[in-house]
This record gives structure tokens, C-alpha cells and sequence, in this order.
């Protein structure tokens, strides 16, 4: 049986950034859970990288910094019936 409980993380270890793709001009955009970061890349690895990268810039040698990011990937399809 599939867990279907909710994809919850632990502030201090992991931060959860919602990835969508733009269909209309192309790439990726992402944004975190519960803070005010977004960002976005031209393709999948850019994406990463920039993720990576605002993750570094948020959170700065004062504050406690998670250890993992994840990136939730987000689809919505139509299907004719």
C-alpha cells in the first residue's frame, strides 16, 4: 500500500521546493515551502544549480541552514475521456 500522507520536512534538515514547467516559454520554475524563495532555469541541471544557489543566499552564516533540498515536481496533465 502507498503512503499517501503528505510530503512534510524537518525545517532544521530539508527545505521542499515546489518545481513546475513553464509549457508556454520553456524551463523550470521553483518555489520553497513556508519561504519566500523562487527561482527559476532554463533546464533541469540549470534549475538545480539555481535552486542551490538562492538555498545559499536565503539562508546566510547567521542562520541555520538545512542539510538536503527537495524538489517536489509538479505535472498537471488533462486527459480526454
Amino acid at each position: 500500500m502507498a503512503n499517501s500522507d503528505p510530503v512534510v520536512a524537518d525545517p532544521s534538515t530539508e527545505i521542499i521546493f515546489e518545481v513546475s514547467e513553464d509549457e508556454v516559454d520553456g524551463g523550470y520554475s521553483a518555489s520553497a515551502l513556508g519561504y519566500g524563495i523562487h527561482t527559476q532555469g532554463e533546464d533541469w541541471n540549470d534549475l538545480k544549480a539555481m535552486v542551490r544557489d538562492a538555498v545559499l543566499c536565503h539562508f546566510d552564516d547567521t542562520m541555520p541552514r538545512p542539510k538536503l533540498i527537495r524538489l517536489h515536481f509538479v505535472r498537471d496533465e488533462v486527459l480526454l475521456v
